[in-house]
Parts: C-alpha cells; structure tokens; sequence
C-alpha cells in the first residue's frame, strides 16, 4: 500500500510462487525464492512417524517453511477435486517443485499461469526417475548436474530450461554429492524463473537419444556382493553412502563400509568375501580386492578401520558374508 491509501503497483518481476518440496534437497531452493518472491504457499509430504517413540515428525521443507512464517500444506495425494480447486485459488504465477514425492496431476500442472518448474539433480534425460543421485555415481559416470524443466505428465520428461554440471569425484559418495546439487540448483532455478517469466528463455525439448532411468534403491542392494569387480563394488558403497548404506555380515553382525579403495590387481587367488590381510582387504570378483578404510556395526559409530579392528577384527582368511 502507499503513502496515499491507494494499492501499490505489483512488482513484474516478483511472481507468485507455490513451493512443492519435502526433503533436505529442496531447503536451499525454498529458501533463495523466499529472498526473490512472493511464496504463497508451501506443499510438502505429511509429517511421518519416526524414532522409538514413533512420534509424528514433520519434513525438513516443513520445518522450515513454519519457520519463514510460510502457509504450510501436506495433502496425502492431490487427486481429491478439493485439494485441486484449493491450489487453483492460490492463483500462483508458478509452481516450484523441488523432490515433492507425489505425481502431480494435470489440473495441478496446468493451474499455474506459467506451469510447474522441476529442479531434477541430473542432467536429463539421462536418469529420469527417483534415484538420480545414486545411480549416476553406481553407474560410473563422470559428472552429473542438475536440470530446470518445465513438468508434464510423463515421469521427468518435460521441456528443459537450464542445466548445470558438477564432476563426480573418485570419493564422492551420494551425501556430497547431494549437497553439491542441492547448492547448484537453488540459483539455476531463479535463473531459469526470472528468464522463463519473461519470455527470453525458451524451453527445449529433451533429446530422444541417451534416456536411463533411475530407479528407486531397493533395500536388497544395500547387501555388497563381493563377486563384482572392486571398482564396480567402490562405486556401489558411494553410491548408497549415507542412506540405506551398504554393509556386510560377519558371524551375527552386520556391519557398514562407508569408505573404501579398490585394488585392482595382484590379489591371491581367493574366493570373493576373503579377508586378504590385516588393512583389511577383501577379495572381489575379476582378480580385483577392495581396501576398507571406515566402517560401523549396527548401532555404533564409524570407525577408521584400524580403529575398527581392535575391537572386531577381521582375521586374514575370514569369508564375509
């Protein structure tokens, strides 16, 4: 309002924004539009059950929305015609959506005045789908980014605006490499918005070549099979380190590898899960072995592995399983 009592004029460049987001991945981006417009409305998962108590905890996005003093809403899907009308009345210029976890329907998607913007950490189409992260580092892959597209029905195949690329280091686990992502996709999106808002960034569509998909992580891969090359197992334990993690057995215990370095050559001739020497080094698949350097027993802290071995050792010649 201005001095006079009349209605100040709207900032053209200020948009009206619903944020769509739950997870640690989607803070940064919240919080960088909050500084840039006008968020009207924030949409997260609904707060779930978690610690012994079991008691309700909400998602980080939703923490930190009621923080900013932000309207928070976390319907448990939006196929109800009411929960519908009731994100049509925001009357929003766009929607953000940053690893929402719900497939947003087409009167959802077309509501916006400018449609629904994605921040997706890979650079589509390669890596479509709920594991981007892990997968590209499981996969080998040199670099990743992150990709601003405009959403559509299909499952991450929309219209690109913006990507932006980061390398894969040899010890990037997911967890870094999250955060990396996480970090690059906040001003890519305001980029990408304050060009999209007004009409100087055209969206492309993607190539039809070089699609994969990145399926969600099972728990049953968080079991490490020794028989695969060293390097291939390396990229595996990166690729689901912090969470799930993966691990091995040994007797009644089940124990984590968090870090680890591939030798290549020049192992015995041992069966796969042997316990080479006191490093410990493991044997792997295709003459390859596999350095352990942290890990944790189920309740415990990570250890450094010399740490780790005088309270648990792992004697040359011990199979893991």
């Amino acid at each position: 309002m201005s001095d006079d009592g009349k209605q100040s004029p709207r900032d053209p460049g200020r948009l009206r924004v619903v944020f769509m987001g739950t997870p640690d991945f989607a803070v940064p981006t919240l919080r960088a539009l909050v500084g840039a417009h006008e968020v009207v409305c924030v949409y997260c998962q609904p707060p779930r059950p978690a610690g012994r108590g079991k008691a309700e905890r909400p998602s980080p996005v939703q923490r930190v929305a009621e923080s900013l003093g932000l309207p928070v809403r976390h319907p448990a899907r939006l196929k109800d015609p009411a929960d519908q009308a009731a994100f049509a009345d925001l009357q929003a210029d766009v929607a953000v959506v940053v690893a929402y976890g719900l497939i947003l329907p087409r009167p959802i998607l077309e509501a916006p005045r400018l449609g629904c913007l994605n921040v997706h950490a890979s650079l589509l189409p390669r890596w479509r789908g709920a594991a981007p992260i892990q997968r590209a580092i499981m996969a080998g892959d040199a670099e990743t980014g992150v990709t601003i597209m405009r959403m559509e029905a299909g499952l991450d195949t929309g219209p690109m605006l913006l990507a932006g690329s980061v390398p894969i280091g040899a010890d990037a686990n997911a967890g870094t490499l999250h955060d990396a992502l996480s970090a690059l996709g906040a001003p890519l999106l305001l980029r990408a918005l304050a060009g999209w808002a007004t009409g100087t960034l055209p969206a492309t569509p993607q190539p039809t070549e070089g699609v994969t998909y990145a399926a969600k992580i099972d728990k049953a891969e968080s079991r490490l099979d020794w028989s695969r090359a060293a390097p291939d197992v390396d990229r595996h334990v990166r690729g689901i380190t912090p969470a799930p993690g993966a691990f091995f057995t040994h007797g009644e215990d089940r124990i984590k590898v968090l870090a680890c370095t591939p030798v290549v050559e020049g192992r015995p001739e041992t069966p796969p899960g042997t316990v080479l020497d006191t490093a410990p080094t493991v044997a792997c698949g295709e003459g390859t072995a596999l350095r352990l350097r942290v890990l944790q027993r189920a309740g415990k802290a990570p250890l450094e592995a010399e740490a780790f071995l005088r309270g648990h050792p792992l004697p040359p010649g011990t199979v893991l399983g």
